[in-house]
């Protein structure tokens, strides 16, 4: 029963040439993993352009959480531990980052009541 849902992830890792490099469905999901996590650099980057001023927009976390998953899945299915240990806590601190600019988001918006 067990062996079942093994030789699905077997196949998926099952390698072809080309270009003289091995690809596979899972290493696609690593290069869209890849893709994901260092599109958060650009995005950075354009929106500190846009306002003149070093910032770090709240697409920027989510976006590191989505590509830390994909990868830590990634590394999970090649049983590399060295990258699971890489990816697997970040995105716990990336979920606090946004906890934390939701709550001042928050009291940013109750501040004004309390003039009153």
């Amino acid at each position: 029963m067990m062996a079942l849902p093994m030789l699905s992830i077997a196949e998926l890792a099952t390698s072809h040439r080309y270009l003289g490099l091995n690809w596979s469905v899972v290493t696609i999901l690593g290069l869209i993993g890849n893709l994901v996590f260092s599109s958060r650099f650009i995005i950075q980057w354009l929106e500190s352009e846009k306002r003149g001023t070093s910032v770090v927009p709240v697409s920027f976390w989510y976006l590191s959480i989505i590509g830390s998953v994909i990868m830590c899945t990634y590394f999970v299915i090649q049983r590399d531990p060295v990258g699971i240990l890489a990816y697997l806590p970040n995105s716990m601190i990336y979920f606090r980052n946004l906890h934390l600019i939701r709550k001042q988001a928050l009291a940013s918006a109750e501040l004004p009541n309390q003039t009153l």
